[in-house]
């Protein structure tokens, strides 16, 4: 879908635009600051050039459209050749007619294209003198830029040395990564100042710094080589013949970082529907990439084809930008909101004025907790950018701090808990509230029973609103001693739905340790990391009893998070002991409990997210259960597995947490995320951006057909497991 673009009505109204335009451009190159979100950039300059269509005897001279960098900055070290920009498209017909342009100027198609992700960073020129960085230069205005050459050293992926005596320049990206960006807002606000809006404001900010208290790290991409005034002349007709897919084959064994080691590598394709296709994929991984991209760069490959359709003064005619819709906006900060969930977390939510990304239109973001809100230094009024990609949850990056205006007002902390006025324990960066799950019992209740926990089917939110409210029920342990006397009492009960949920809660008592830790809801814990724990200890008492040092056994549980969860389960001792008198099961069937484990080393400690895995190898343990999760010598041992898209077949019923479960009776490892370390993605209908991922990288698919036999005998025991969790 092309960007829709806004209507300059006369000439006052263009000069403004171009006014705006150039001063957004000088500070997005010269300062990583701007007044504008790149997407509001675009549709500003794609009017501009509108207008001027219609309007070419009232061209301004400082108009921004045909200039390198809008024309905003300019430089002062000469670029051995132009470094230039590139034109952009916005959708498939948009590529389409470019590509029949293309076309038009060879006299033919392309002998094939090279598509590589459109980084979203600062370009740069680095020149290489005998094998050694001796200079780095900035884009500037396309025949001239800046000197940064006090950068060297700081930038990861561009090497001080070459793996070869070479003279030549290597044009790529600087950037910074989501960790370097994260750790350059902490180190800058420690020292100071005020945070980077986003990682591009962050890079080119740092990137000109000459004179700071601090460095940190950036990270460079390659996209080009090419010979200097004083490159040995047959390396330099090399570099001229070269292919680009052949050139980025040279910079990476020059020991220059390039796409090739990442998740979304340059690839070449023959026609434009495999361009097309390649975009596609791109843009499915673009949310789990773990630096930015607003883009995929399509060129013609063979240098005889860039040469033929030779370039204009502003863009190179061989090449283009296939934009993606923009992830960031910048909107602003109206209120913050704080919210209670069920294991008495309290988060803090801001409410935004509405603002569109990615066609959705965004309302609230995450801002993760009240040390967060400190760090990023962010005041009510703020104007904030805001980050969206896929599914993601919208998140505030930081205040776009060279816009306030002094009005801004600073953020008020609760004192009590907003949903029951208890104390909060501030001790860890999320706060909490000291009644814990009681605060918010009905939540902590309803997502008990919930299908992947102890799936107590006619449990829904409502009834356990009457529980709570006729205090019938007062934790967790309460709703296996109810009546049936007790829930005939209450309104629109009737005999049938009494005896159903009495069965469904006696179904619920004999489900496996694994899901009653997570109807417990450890903090910091999910679906995945429960049945691990509960599969190295086999049984509730071996779980008690281990330390910390014990729990970090597990694989997943790092350092920081294993020391909480023995004081959790400490905290939650009456409520466990209340369950098992009740007849709740507190065993793992077919875990054997572990024997005492050698102590990992602290480097090899990884946390977990809540509902997310840890992507690298287990730590070894010697329990009956291995890393991987599963049970020894099934079929899918030492591998790890991931479940993406719509099962059909014999696995249409099985929910996500009931294909983990099987595949961990099998002996596999269940993660939601593909890596290197994945061994085989389980690939349904829908399959997106794992599956893309999957392919990139290698990694085995199956059909859900195709799995369902690699695991049939274990299927048979799930389905039967499954029937009887069903009352």
């Amino acid at each position: 879908m092309t960007t829709p673009v806004a209507v300059i009505a006369d000439a006052v109204a263009y000069a403004q635009a171009v006014e705006d335009a150039v001063r957004a451009s000088a500070a997005y190159y010269e300062a990583g600051t701007s007044t504008l979100d790149d997407d509001s950039y675009d549709r500003l300059v794609r009017a501009i050039a509108g207008w001027e269509a219609e309007h070419p005897d009232q061209v301004l001279a400082g108009s921004p459209t045909g200039k390198v960098a809008g024309g905003a900055v300019e430089g002062d070290v000469p670029h051995t050749v132009a470094m230039l920009s590139l034109d952009n498209v916005f959708s498939p017909e948009e590529f389409t007619a470019w590509t029949a342009s293309l076309a038009r100027r060879l006299g033919r198609d392309p002998e094939r294209y090279s598509v590589e992700p459109k980084l979203d960073g600062l370009a740069i020129a680095a020149r290489y003198t005998r094998g050694r960085l001796t200079r780095l230069v900035t884009r500037g205005d396309g025949t001239a830029g800046e000197d940064v050459s006090h950068a060297i050293g700081t930038i990861e992926g561009l090497p001080a040395e070459l793996t070869q005596p070479v003279t030549l320049e290597v044009r790529g990206e600087v950037l910074m990564t989501t960790g370097q960006f994260e750790h350059a807002n902490e180190v800058r606000t420690a020292h100071g100042g005020t945070p980077f809006a986003n990682p591009r404001n962050a890079a080119a900010g740092t990137l000109r710094a000459k004179e700071r208290a601090y460095t940190v790290p950036m990270t460079f991409f390659g996209y080009g080589l090419l010979p200097l005034a004083d490159t040995e002349p047959a390396l330099a007709d090399t570099l001229r013949a070269c292919a680009h897919s052949d050139l980025m084959g040279r910079a990476a064994a020059y020991g220059v970082n390039t796409t090739a080691a990442t998740a979304v590598p340059g690839v070449t394709a023959d026609t434009v529907e495999a361009v097309l296709e390649r975009v596609s994929e791109i843009a499915a991984l673009r949310p789990s990439l773990p630096f930015g991209i607003d883009g995929i760069v399509v060129k013609a490959d063979l240098a005889a084809d860039q040469r033929l359709a030779g370039s204009g003064s502003r863009a190179p005619r061989w090449a283009i930008a296939f934009k993606l819709p923009a992830v960031e906006k910048i909107t602003r900060l109206l209120a913050v909101e704080w919210n209670v969930g069920r294991t008495g977390v309290i988060a803090p939510r801001a409410v935004l004025e509405p603002v569109e990304i990615d066609g959705s239109t965004i309302t609230y973001a995450t801002l993760h907790n009240p040390a967060d809100i400190t760090r990023r230094d962010l005041r009510l009024g703020d104007r904030v950018m805001v980050h969206r990609a896929g599914d993601v949850i919208p998140r505030v990056e930081a205040p776009v701090a060279h816009l306030r205006t002094g009005e801004e007002q600073p953020i008020v902390f609760p004192e009590a808990c907003p949903r029951c006025g208890s104390g909060i324990d501030t001790r860890e960066q999320r706060w909490r509230c000291e009644s814990g799950r009681n605060c918010h019992l009905v939540a902590a209740l309803s997502y008990a029973a919930g299908r992947d926990q102890l799936d107590i089917e006619g449990l829904g939110h409502t009834r356990v609103v009457q529980l709570v409210e006729t205090a019938l029920v007062a934790d967790l342990a309460d709703l296996f001693t109810l009546t049936r006397e007790q829930l005939l009492g209450l309104e629109r009960m009737g005999e049938t739905s009494t005896d159903k949920l009495l069965a469904a809660l006696a179904a619920a008592k004999a489900q496996p340790l694994s899901r009653v830790l997570c109807a417990l809801g450890l903090r910091g814990t999910g679906r995945s990391m429960s049945r691990r724990i509960a599969r190295h200890f086999a049984d509730m008492d071996h779980l008690r009893a281990a330390d910390a040092e014990a729990i970090r056994q597990v694989d997943g549980i790092g350092a920081e998070k294993a020391p909480s969860i023995v004081a959790e389960l400490a905290e939650l001792a009456p409520l466990i002991d209340k369950l098992a008198a009740a007849g709740v099961n507190m065993t793992e069937p077919g875990a054997v409990p572990p024997v005492p484990a050698v102590p990992a080393a602290d480097d090899d400690a990884r946390s977990a997210d809540d509902e997310t895995e840890a992507t690298g190898a287990g730590k070894a343990t010697t329990g009956g259960e291995g890393a991987t999760g599963g049970a020894g010598g099934g079929p899918l041992a030492g591998m790890t597995v991931v479940v993406t898209g719509a099962m059909t077949g014999a696995l249409e019923k099985l929910s996500r947490n009931e294909m983990n479960e099987l595949i961990e009776r099998a002996g596999g490892r269940a993660s939601s995320s593909v890596s290197k370390r994945t061994t085989l993605v389980v690939a349904g209908e829908g399959a997106g951006a794992k599956r893309a991922k999957a392919e990139s990288l290698g990694v085995r698919l199956a059909a859900p057909d195709e799995f369902a036999a690699l695991v049939a005998e274990f299927l048979d025991r799930a389905a039967s497991a499954s029937a009887g969790q069903r009352v």
